[in-house]
């Protein structure tokens, strides 16, 4: 198995503060955002490299980065070549670019890098490869508004997917996707699929609408403390309130 990490944004959002750091990169109590999703997929079975996709403008941030890791996997550092928020490929561009140039044979655990997260994922990875399909991560966010930002889903009694709804202005629920999808190698052409049917990478949410209705998709949800360092106000709320007490 291998985690593909998506740091390739701009994090246009977050500036002044990041505007010469990658949002992934940013420290959160000390330790950089990134750190904390390696800290959670430390001890996956059969997990044998990590991927983490960036830009031009952040490459060589990445690659100090990593010469600093001590990890029991690979870690490689893919370079999209973009240079400005205008040219970013977007998530599933991203996604495209690496397994277009870096061929990949096995399971793949995709995760947003600014997600922050104090969930053990073990649970989730064996519910997926159980289940031999696409499982996306799902948290309840518990207030109908900060759903609108989201991709709202409803799962049925075996957790398969009936219904994702990007950005709703009326939510049905606050049951959210995060950005975290394993996919196992047999729907990794998917992802090139889509891209050809839909001509549209920007938001990895569009590809998993799409997804659910061509196959199963399940979700499982994640509990505990999580935030999408998305915006200055949740990166501060983040500093302020994450992992304190640990």
């Amino acid at each position: 198995m291998k985690v593909l990490v998506l740091a390739a944004g701009y994090g246009t959002r977050l500036y002044p503060i990041i505007k010469d750091t990658a949002k992934a990169l940013l420290a959160i109590n000390g330790k950089p955002l990134i750190n904390y999703i390696l800290d959670r997929i430390r001890n996956l079975n059969g997990l044998n490299e990590v991927i983490v996709v960036t830009n031009n403008k952040f490459y060589n941030q990445f690659v100090d980065w990593s010469k600093k890791l001590e990890v029991p996997y690979k870690v490689t550092i893919v370079n999209d070549k973009t240079d400005t928020p205008e040219t970013r490929l977007g998530s599933i561009g991203d996604i495209h670019f690496t397994l277009d140039n870096y061929p990949i044979k096995d399971d793949l655990l995709v995760v947003g890098g600014d997600n922050l997260f104090d969930y053990n994922v073990e649970e989730y990875v064996l519910f997926a490869q159980k289940k031999n399909a696409a499982a996306i991560g799902l948290y309840d966010i518990g207030n109908l508004e900060e759903a609108k930002l989201f991709g709202v889903v409803a799962i049925d009694a075996d957790r398969k997917v009936t219904l994702f709804e990007e950005k709703p202005a009326q939510p049905k629920s606050t049951l959210i996707a995060m950005c975290f999808y394993y996919l196992p190698a047999h729907l990794l052409g998917s992802v090139a699929q889509y891209l050809h049917e839909c001509k549209t990478a920007d938001k990895a949410g569009d590809y998993i609408k799409w997804l659910y209705k061509q196959t199963d998709v399940f979700g499982f949800k994640f509990t505990g403390t999580w935030y999408d360092i998305g915006s200055v106000e949740s990166y501060y709320e983040a500093q302020k309130r994450f992992g304190v007490t640990k």
